[in-house]
């Protein structure tokens, strides 16, 4: 008879403390296997030297190598479809329950909506956790139970939720001996699974208490190095979310504080409204007669436009896998608006380009410039491309380190001119949407 075990299964949660799942896992009275898959259904969308894989890898290997050295301990890492995955293991080990976090994307509803029907056949629990954010789902709604379809209201009941809460720390790191006895567990490296190494790197996070008490009167210029770089570390879980809340309560700043909240605000916009992903929430937007020009679309993306805050911008993102919020706002409204090119077309560039890509927030703010989603700007709000250089890179210097010869004659004109663009913007959106 094989010994019973339970399995934690890591997804967006690459840590090994201060984890819900894991904590509960490892709370068990069976030992636990801890596993990674790498998802073909999602990596084969992507490029061979993708940094998100790169930088998923290596906190794997981190996590590998402290289980090993502090514990004797190690993590199974595979790469296949999960369900094929989870077949393989019932086969091998007599495993109780598995254990994991929960993931609010369409995609792993369904996936994990097919594991927990595999599991159930074989007897075994699928037991879900809320871990990636302090508020979920259901939580936090309007007094009749719908969801909040406006940020302002919905980050004010999030706050008073939150002051009726504690903040519980889950010491999952005090109980990693739990795991169970193999140091022969299956460890695959990036060329295992199709990768190349990336020569982008994901950048370090900083949220020290002087960038969240200046986060307000910095945030909004692109050339200081000012945003906290959290993105990607949320997005994978490589710090939890509760520990950067705290930090930022503890700065007594709310603008830092804010910025977390809206992400929880899309997350829940995403799970209540999965359609959005690829349609419009307000459904006559979906009505716009897009140019779609394809030339037109490949100059955004390589930040030829003649416009040298929204070059910046792309080029930046490009090389670096970044873009400052500030400017993904502009060149997000002049790809919409100056261009008439449909948002699925810039959503799916920065999906495959952000190192931060995150579906409900990248959704969300590509609907908001394009006017289309909830708690949107107004269609006929359309940035000036030149003056927003006034407001925000006063000095040039975002646009010198990102575009130097924006001054010389082989720097290209503007591709459209700004009030033609911004009539024909409002003529095409009145006509959809009136």
């Amino acid at each position: 008879m094989k010994q019973p075990i339970a399995v934690f299964w890591f997804r967006r949660d690459l840590r090994l403390d201060d984890n819900v799942g894991l904590f509960h896992a490892l709370n068990s009275s069976i030992p636990v296997l801890p596993i990674f898959i790498f998802d073909t259904e999602i990596l084969n969308k992507l490029p061979k030297r993708d940094a998100r894989v790169n930088f998923i890898h290596d906190i794997l290997q981190e996590m590998q190598n402290l289980l090993k050295s502090e514990y004797n301990r190690s993590l199974a890492i595979y790469s296949g479809q999960p369900i094929e995955i989870f077949e393989q293991l019932l086969s091998e080990y007599n495993i109780q329950s598995v254990y994991t976090n929960r993931d609010y994307e369409p995609y792993a509803d369904e996936r994990d909506s097919a594991i927990e029907n595999l599991l159930s056949a074989h007897n075994c629990e699928f037991k879900t956790y809320k871990d990636q954010v302090i508020f979920e789902q259901n939580e936090v709604v309007k007094k009749d139970g719908n969801p909040y379809v406006v940020y302002t209201p919905y980050m004010r009941s999030w706050k008073a939720k939150f002051q009726d809460s504690d903040i519980t720390y889950f010491d999952s790191k005090a109980l990693l001996q739990n795991c169970i006895e193999d140091n022969d567990l299956v460890n695959l490296s990036l060329s295992d699974i199709g990768f190349e190494h990336s020569d982008q790197k994901i950048a370090h996070y900083s949220v020290t208490p002087q960038l969240i008490q200046e986060y307000e009167a910095t945030r909004n210029f692109p050339a200081l190095d000012a945003t906290s770089k959290l993105g990607p570390h949320l997005r994978f879980g490589t710090v939890s979310i509760r520990q950067m809340v705290k930090k930022a309560i503890a700065e007594e700043n709310e603008i830092f504080w804010q910025e977390l909240i809206w992400r929880e605000f899309f997350m829940q916009i995403l799970w209540h409204f999965p359609y959005t992903k690829d349609r419009s929430f307000k459904a006559k937007y979906d009505r716009i007669e897009w140019r779609n020009n394809e030339e037109d679309f490949k100059k955004w993306c390589d930040g030829n436009t003649g416009y040298p805050l929204v070059d910046a911008g792309m080029r930046e993102l490009n090389e670096t896998g970044f873009m400052h919020n500030r400017v993904r706002m502009l060149v997000g409204s002049f790809l919409c608006k100056h261009l008439l090119i449909d948002w699925r077309w810039g959503e799916a560039y920065f999906a495959e380009k952000l190192h931060d890509y995150e579906m409900a927030s990248n959704v969300g703010n590509w609907q908001w410039v394009a006017g289309s989603g909830v708690d949107a700007a107004p269609y006929f709000r359309i940035f000036n491309p030149t003056s927003q250089i006034q407001k925000f890179d006063k000095n040039h210097d975002y646009i010198k380190k990102w575009v130097p010869e924006y001054q010389e004659l082989t720097y290209p004109q503007p591709m459209v001119d700004h009030k033609f663009a911004r009539e024909r913007c409002l003529t095409t959106y009145k006509a959809a949407v009136s």
